[in-house]
């Protein structure tokens, strides 16, 4: 008897979440099929351990597609005919929204009317998991912790995008019947994510520093608060979220803010313990007002009690620990 394998199609596949996510489905003996575009450069180190191993080489296809454009994605789905769907793709740097602000409001916007469009038109009973944001918070510290009934009011184009994409699947679930769940994440960092995220710029930095291929870090605004959590922990919520018979949204949170700062004073002291390297700080780390946003949200720190207890998640990785594995990694790679 041949096993029937449920089917996933994941967008933004070769991002920090869609790689552990792919990692996470495969692991649970899923086909998954990877969304990616073309470039005329490749960009999946981050899944190429995955679609090179023999285990899963039947059980993980890429295809090609865009958010921007329905028809690749009408495309994709008729091929996969998923049962589930988990759209990760988009422009995800803040900053750089208020630089390219009508492609992040196509992408993270229009682009996942298009995904939802495309269900809708070929008629697919699926489940639909969409990457919501706790940038769609103002960061009032009058509102710590947000929860899923706390005000949006977002401060950046990423977050208005972000605000019509978690609306328009609401619309969609209560009008087409769909099952639409938002995961609304607050900070989740790892390994795997970019370079030019502030987590990545500190610990990779600091890497550089120990090994002499860096003087000093350049940053921004380093009192903002955040809830970081590991974007491994992250992705098993999504997951756990279309497990269930009926749709809704959750904040995935740690329950924890820390500043900017705190990170650094972490990853200075793992850096220490780990290479012998002692910086003077205040040297060490240097502002530069370009890295500013021109409207910061202050602070974020998410309350995790719904998923908790109606899905029993709960993160696995704390504060110290992300900061630990990241601080490592990064080292260990510097010294190659």
């Amino acid at each position: 008897m041949v096993e029937n394998k449920k089917v996933a199609v994941v967008t933004g596949i070769t991002g920090q979440d869609g790689s552990y996510l792919a990692e996470f489905l495969l692991n649970k003996g899923y086909i998954v099929y990877g969304v990616v575009r073309r470039a005329s450069t490749f960009n999946r180190e981050r899944i190429e351990h995955l679609y090179t191993d023999h285990e899963n080489k039947d059980n993980l296809k890429l295809l090609y597609g865009d958010l921007t454009d329905i028809t690749s994605i009408i495309s994709v789905l008729s091929e996969a005919q998923p049962d589930e769907i988990y759209n990760l793709a988009a422009q995800s740097h803040v900053k750089v929204s208020y630089e390219t602000p009508v492609y992040t409001a196509q992408v993270d916007g229009i682009g996942v009317l298009n995904v939802l469009e495309a269900v809708r038109i070929l008629r697919l009973d699926t489940k639909i998991y969409q990457a919501s944001t706790s940038e769609l918070y103002s960061g009032d510290p009058a509102e710590a912790p947000q929860d899923e009934n706390t005000p949006f009011r977002p401060k950046s184009p990423y977050g208005d995008a972000k605000l019509y994409a978690n609306s328009i699947t609401k619309t969609y679930r209560d009008s087409y019947k769909m099952f639409i769940c938002n995961g609304i994440l607050f900070n989740h960092e790892s390994e795997r994510r970019g370079e030019n995220f502030v987590t990545r710029k500190i610990t990779k930095g600091l890497a550089d520093m120990a090994t002499g291929k860096a003087s000093h870090i350049v940053l921004g605004d380093i009192d903002t608060k955040r809830d970081w959590g590991h974007a491994e922990d992250y992705v098993e919520a999504m997951w756990l979220m279309l497990q269930e018979d009926t749709p809704d949204d959750y904040v995935v949170a740690t329950g924890e803010t820390h500043t900017v700062r705190e990170f650094i004073d972490e990853a200075f002291d793992v850096m220490k313990g780990i290479s012998g390297f002692d910086f003077d700080k205040e040297k060490s780390i240097k502002f530069d007002a370009r890295f500013v946003r021109p409207n910061e949200v202050r602070h974020l720190e998410g309350n995790p009690t719904k998923i908790k207890e109606k899905l029993g998640w709960k993160p696995k990785v704390d504060f110290k620990e992300l900061v630990r594995r990241m601080t490592t990694y990064d080292y260990e790679n510097s010294c190659k």
